[in-house]
Parts: structure tokens; sequence; C-alpha cells
């Protein structure tokens, strides 16, 4: 989430590029997806985009974000790790990827049968969808997507992991205040991380096949 949604389109496109360039530079299957990871990333901001210009709401564009947030996220980190992970790595990760489709699971069941909601709060959106037990389900979430970043395997990944950890709870503190919507700023920054990544895949020999 941006502050606007002039900053939501532009830091949207800016790491749309920057996901396109990702995908252009692996050439293991298997690297794939973390390499979109900023693709989504971008897609998710360009769709807030049309939330802020409809004044919030329910509609179709709300319901997408929410998608994308909470199932899709859940589910597609822990997977592109377990897959672009080093051999040795790849057992331990079961656990966040099962943890994630769990998540996924539950909340893509919430999202069929309640309305999430969009409101405009200043600088920032809150998201309605009245989840019960939240605690959990934010546990559950983040063991699934930043634990998998954190155990996988692969030093930049592991970096990008206490990153986001790190950069959440700054954003979380931000967005609470209903100060200023800062989101944005940690998608474009993991997607970052993400893009020297791959360049690193992209020197090294044995990252090019598989």
């Amino acid at each position: 989430m941006c502050w606007s949604a002039t900053a939501d389109l532009v830091v949207g496109a800016g790491i749309t590029v920057v996901g396109v360039t990702c995908v252009a530079r692996v050439r293991a299957v298997r690297n794939l997806p973390l390499a979109a990871l900023p693709l989504l990333l971008g897609a998710h901001q360009i769709i807030e985009s049309v939330v802020w210009r409809s004044g919030g709401g329910a509609g179709p564009a709300t319901l997408a974000w929410a998608v994308i947030a909470l199932p899709v996220l859940a589910v597609w980190v822990p997977f592109a790790v377990l897959l672009a992970a080093p051999p040795r790595a790849r057992r331990r990760l079961v656990v966040p990827a099962a943890i994630g489709l769990g998540t996924a699971a539950a909340l893509s069941y919430f999202l069929v049968r309640r309305t999430v909601t969009a409101e405009i709060r200043g600088n920032t959106i809150g998201y309605v969808l009245g989840l019960p037990h939240t605690p959990l389900f934010v546990m559950a979430y983040l063991l699934a997507t930043v634990g998998a970043l954190l155990i996988g395997g692969d030093p930049m990944v592991r970096v990008l992991g206490m990153v986001v950890a790190y950069g959440a709870v700054l954003c979380a503190a931000f967005w609470r205040l209903e100060f200023l919507s800062t989101w944005c700023a940690l998608a474009a920054l993991a997607s970052v991380l993400v893009l020297v990544w791959t360049r690193r895949l992209a020197a090294d020999p044995r990252a090019r096949t598989g």
C-alpha cells in the first residue's frame, strides 16, 4: 500500500519493470516463481491505485487486492523459496510451505464467505474482512512467508527475509497509526533484493539450468 493512487501507480509500474528484468535473467525453471515475485508485487500496487480512485468500498479491485495479499502470497512465497532453494535446504522448507498452503486455504474460504471492504483513512487504506482469530492467521502467514525466506538456504534470500521482517514491523506501526502507508516502499526494496539475487544467479553457471 502506498499513500495515494498516484504513488501506488508509479511505484507499482517501477516494481513491475524490475520484475520483468528479474524473470528475463533466470534460466532455470525452478527459479522463475521467486524471480517473478516483483511482478506480483507490482501488479498488487497497481490494483490498489484503482482502489484509491474508486474511493474504497467492496468492488472488484478491493477483492483482487485481498486475494493477492492474503492467499496468493501466503502460498506463493514459501513454494517459490522451496523451488529455488539448494537441495540441502529443501527438506526444512516443506514446513513453511505446508503452513502457507493451509493458511491460504483458510483465507480463501473466508474471502468466499465474507465481503472484504476498503476504507480510505487519510494517507492509508484499511482493508476489513472480519477474520476470526486474527493473531493466529498473522502468525501462520509470517511463519510461511518470512519464515521461508529466513531459512531458504541462500544468503541473499536470507537478507530478503530479514529486510521484510524488520520492514513489516515499521510499516505496520505507521499504518496502525494511520500516519502514512509505506508498504509500497517495502515492496520496492524487496524487489530490488530479488533483482540482486537474480543477478547473482546469472553470474553462477550452476544456477542456469534445472
